[in-house]
């Protein structure tokens, strides 16, 4: 059994199952994120939701620790700290499944200690247990950056001197789109990818790299999308009418019938049929790169294309795409 562990995803839903594709990964691996899976990517929502509810059948386990975005986020529903302009989109972005997002934010674990590597979102203290290490500091806060400077004068990386290997994110150290490695022992996978960069992996228990090139400065694209000031107080989520949904199952018809047309192509090529889960699920990824609906044919792919996660993602009815006739 391996374990795919994945940098800082930042609401790249694309990318996030790109990666996958292309680690292929059989059905009895798992994926484990380094937490900062939400806030400055278009697709929040998606991602939050494959952690929360990875399908039967379409990976034993789907997890993630917690990164400083996901502790603001709870912080903040406590008044201990204000959102930043990334949360606050992120918010209006999840709409009325926030409450929801947050409480299972609150819950996730500050750090994973496999047989193979500590995982952590941001920092180890030098020499001391992971059950005494300050959460800021695992979760690389500003408050965690404070506690580092304080008391050592050299980065962490350059102090660690346990015999496990740790792999991180939080922070891009290569200042490129290539992962960072300290002395076979310290891993960081943050590789900047909704800035334009990519979205790395690291295949356990063989420390192989897997890496998607990003669609570009996603980040930028985002904010130009919520130009207006977001306001503090959720602002009310669209109502849909029944004339909306129905164009958007008509729509939703469309993309059903695309995704089985090339379904019926593909098994009719010859050695598909022969190939792993993950290499078809690459191959189907390669043919519709170019569709205007390749994100709604990916959740048909996984059996998750419904009305409600369609609306999610379209966000207002004032966005559904004009419908030919047929």
């Amino acid at each position: 059994m391996r374990t795919l562990v994945i940098g800082d995803i930042h609401g790249c839903f694309f990318e996030l199952q790109a990666l996958l594709d292309r680690a292929g990964l059989a059905e009895d691996d798992s994926i484990l994120a380094l937490g900062d899976i939400v806030d400055r990517g278009p697709e929040t929502p998606q991602v939050v939701d494959f952690f929360r509810h990875t399908p039967a059948g379409h990976m034993t386990m789907a997890r993630t620790i917690m990164g400083n975005h996901e502790r603001k986020h709870f912080g903040a529903s406590k008044h201990l700290v204000k959102l930043s302009i990334s949360q606050m989109i992120s918010r209006q972005q999840l709409g009325n499944v926030y409450p929801e997002a947050l409480a299972w934010m609150g819950n996730l674990p500050l750090f994973q200690d496999l047989p193979e590597a500590i995982i952590v979102h941001g920092y180890l203290e030098p020499d001391l247990p992971l059950d005494q290490q300050h959460p800021t500091v695992l979760c690389g806060t500003m408050g965690g950056d404070k506690i580092l400077r304080a008391h050592y004068q050299r980065p962490w990386f350059e102090l660690y001197s346990g015999e496990k290997p740790v792999i991180v994110g939080h922070y891009n150290y290569s200042h490129s789109d290539q992962p960072f490695v300290y002395q076979d022992k310290i891993f960081g996978l943050d590789t900047d990818c909704v800035h334009g960069k990519a979205l790395t992996g690291l295949v356990l228990p063989d420390f192989r790299f897997v890496t998607v090139p990003s669609r570009g400065n996603l980040w930028r694209q985002v904010r130009k999308t919520y130009q207006a000031p977001v306001s503090t107080q959720a602002k009310p989520v669209p109502i849909w009418s029944e004339k909306d949904n129905l164009a958007l199952e008509q729509l939703l018809e469309k993309v059903r019938t695309a995704h089985a047309t090339l379904m019926s192509d593909l098994q009719s090529e010859p050695g598909f049929s022969e190939l792993a889960p993950r290499q078809q699920a690459r191959l189907y990824s390669s043919r519709i790169e170019t569709n205007q609906f390749s994100t709604f044919m990916q959740l048909c792919r996984v059996g998750r294309l419904d009305l409600s996660t369609a609306r999610k993602i379209l966000k207002d009815p004032a966005t559904l795409p004009k419908i030919n006739a047929a």
